[in-house]
Formats: structure tokens, sequence, C-alpha cells
């Protein structure tokens, strides 16, 4: 059976960067009728909190991608501490005693010589009374002995990758502190769970190929891996800086619809156009991740307000009912308003505007030249309530008194009752106003 994860940790909010790899395993899992769990990475605990992984599941649960089960890694340290003791006796996982700043200037050095800073595992020649001696003075890290070979696999998206694991350095599976890291948990539950398909991004191919050696090492059964590439800002530019404005809690508090963000993330990238779908089943029906490309992906989060709209248009007064009336629409008036301005708002949010409109009026838009002519066309407003008849019978009465006609008669009286240039047609705005214009 097909079984993909997501493992998030739950150290600040999710962002658009991260539903790249949610989307496209959940698309997988969906597509063959296998299993989706979210896997909580919460191995540190002093940075993991509760509220953020409540915030994973409500962000999943707004963008209708629903999980067969939860893993929360803090829950599996036995798992972790286990497989270390099976890496130790079979040599592949040994200790070392360097300082981050050690670290560094080994790293300078071997830059500086033109070679790769590739860690020269010290540590292996060391004698016991030595460990005995380092270990006391000041604690010490674990890492995974890699077998100097190619690492071959042919990945899902990025097509055949060959990496020398010489030009590796070995990686460090537990901290000076002992927090067991992302790159051994990882490894345990997928091979554990039954893990097939993994995508994530690019930044994580040399991880991955240090990762194929312990799960081989393991005994586990190597999944199949996609790396796809790594979204960047309109212009080019590194998008993790800007990421913190990117969290998906507050595109959802700017009415950014879920429609919207998951149509345009499972193309994006792609060699296919961006389609509007009204529902994560089409969403998930239409994504081929073969489709999918390695250079860098441009996001622009200003196209999420163009397919928002194009989505709320689609929908009747019912699907946004309690927006409408939460916005102080009498019910009578639920359907015909939003009949009127759903093809003129970006978001929900702009609906509680619209309705200020309607109820109070705006405040006018009227030229220096237009200010009498306004004035009087309002003398021959006829008292509320308004019908769809009353803006073609009172532009006529007007056109009558005035001589104006055309763009002249009509543009500076929808300004002065809506305070727009542009909007919805004025025969259809007349019977919502609950005050009559005035200059």
């Amino acid at each position: 059976m097909t079984t993909t994860r997501f493992a998030p940790s739950p150290t600040g909010w999710l962002h658009i960067g991260n539903l790249r790899a949610a989307l496209f395993n959940y698309a997988i899992a969906r597509q063959q009728g296998g299993t989706f769990i979210l896997r909580i990475d919460d191995t540190d605990a002093e940075r993991s909190k509760d509220e953020y992984i409540q915030g994973i599941k409500d962000d999943l649960t707004w963008l209708g991608l629903t999980w067969d089960r939860v893993e929360h890694q803090s829950a599996r340290m036995d798992r972790y501490l286990e497989a270390k003791q099976r890496l130790i006796d079979m040599g592949r996982l040994y200790e070392c005693f360097e300082t981050p700043t050690e670290l560094e200037l080994k790293r300078k050095k071997q830059l500086n010589m033109g070679k790769p800073p590739v860690y020269d595992r010290a540590a292996l020649d060391l004698s016991e009374d030595e460990k005995d001696r380092l270990r006391a003075e000041r604690g010490s890290h674990w890492r995974f002995k890699l077998d100097h070979a190619r690492i071959n696999w042919v990945d899902g998206i990025i097509g055949e990758i060959s990496i020398d694991a010489a030009s590796v350095s070995d990686p460090v599976l537990f901290k000076n502190d002992g927090q067991i890291l992302y790159t051994l948990a990882s490894v345990v539950d997928d091979t554990e769970m039954g893990i097939t398909d993994v995508v994530r991004g690019s930044d994580h191919v040399t991880n991955t190929a240090t990762q194929i050696q312990m799960i081989e090492a393991l005994g586990g059964d190597v999944p199949r891996f996609a790396h796809h590439s790594l979204l960047t800002g309109p212009q080019g530019e590194a998008l993790s800086k800007r990421l913190g404005t990117l969290a998906l809690r507050d595109l959802r508090k700017r009415g950014i619809a879920p429609q919207a963000i998951l149509s345009l993330m499972a193309r994006l990238g792609s060699s296919d156009p961006v389609e509007l779908r009204a529902s994560v089943e089409e969403v998930v029906a239409g994504f081929d991740l073969s489709k999918f490309g390695s250079a860098p992906t441009k996001f622009d989060a200003d196209d999420l307000g163009p397919l928002t709209a194009r989505h709320l248009a689609t929908l009747d007064a019912g699907d946004v009912a309690d927006v409408i009336t939460a916005a102080g629409v009498p019910d009578a008036l639920v359907a015909p308003f939003w009949n009127v301005v759903r093809d003129n708002i970006n978001t929900l949010d702009d609906v509680a505007g619209w309705w200020a409109l309607f109820r109070d009026g705006p405040t006018p838009l009227i030229a220096d030249e237009d200010r009498e002519f306004v004035a009087q066309a309002f003398d021959l407003l006829p008292p509320l309530p308004y019908g769809p008849e009353t803006w073609g019978e009172w532009t006529n009465a007007v056109k009558a008194a005035t001589g104006r006609k055309g763009r002249g008669l009509f543009m500076p009286l929808r300004k002065a009752i809506t305070g727009r240039e542009r909007g919805p047609e004025m025969a259809d705005v007349m019977p919502l106003l609950q005050t009559k214009p005035v200059v």
C-alpha cells in the first residue's frame, strides 16, 4: 500500500513552503487509495509547542487535507535509542568530541586549502582514555559513519542522482545535549511505518543520500524519493525571509480561499497551467508529480487574490450566508446582496465593506465640475425604497432635466452613489440602498 507522510516541526506556524510537501504527499496517497500520516517532529522539547501542533492541524483541516493517523516522534524515543545501539554495534555510529568552534576552524582550514569541508573522522583515532577525558570535559555527539561509495537513486522529479558519500560529512544523529536529530528519527519512522514515497524540498537531496545508507544499514526498504523545487519571490529573491508573512493562518485571516491556495500550489512549478479547482478532490485528481521540474519556482502571494475572487464568484449565497449575516445584512437581502457583490470582491473580508456602503452610504466621489450636476440629480431621486426600475427611470429624468447623456451622465452618478468608478450594475445596486444618497 502506498504510504506517505508529512512531518512538520511544531516550532512555528505552517507557511506556504511547508504546504508543498504536505499537498504533494497527500495527493500521492489519495490517488493510490493509500495512507497519509501526519507525523509531528517534536523531538526538540524546548522549541516544540502545543499551540503549534494545534495550529498545524487547524491549517490542514481548513485546506481539506485529512490524515489517516497522527504520530508524535516524542512518543517514539525508545525506538530511536534502540536504533542508536544497533548502529553502534554495527560500527556505523561513533562518538565525537569537537566543539562547534573547533569544527568551524577545521572547516575554514579545509576551505582555505581548496578542499571540501568534510568532517575528517578524527574521533575514530582517539583512544579510550582520550574519549573518557574528553567526555568528562565537554560531552559528546554521535555521527553516522558513511560507507564511502556512490549513492544512486532515480528521483521522482529530478531524475537520476548520484552522490559520492566521500564528499559528504558523516551526519550528526545525536547532539551534545542528547537530542535526537531529525535525520535518524525520520529514517527509523519511515522504515517502521512502511513509508513508500517521500516528497520534499530539493534542499534535502544530500540529506536523502545519507538517509538511504542509514535505511539500508537498519534493514529497511528505501522509499521512492522526489525533491520539488524551492520557492522564490516574484523576482527570484529568497523566499525564506518572507515566510513569516506567508503563514497559512495569516493567509486565512486575509480572506484567501483554501481552494485558491491548493489550486495554485498543485500546479506551481509544473508544466501544467494553474486551474482553479472547486475542491481538494479535484486538486488531487489533476495532480501529476511527473509534470514538475527542478528549477527554482517563483511564488507571488498576489496571485492568490484573483484566484480567490474567481472562486467566490462561483458560490451561491447559501455557501457564504454566515459571513453575509455576520456583516449585518438582513435575511431577506442575503441572496440579492450576494448576487450583486460576488463578482466585485477579492475576499470575503470585502463583504462587510459593501454592506456598509449600502447601509450608510459612501464617501462620494464628486469632481468639482460635476458637483452642481450631482446636486440637481439627487433632488430628482424618489424616496426610498428603490426598486430595479429606479436607476433607469431616475437617469432618464436627470437626462431630460440636464441634457447630459452617456458617460457624462452615468459615471458621475455612479461615483456619487457608490464612491467607486467601477462595480455592479447600478440597476441592481439601487434596491440595496438603505439610505438616500446625499451630496
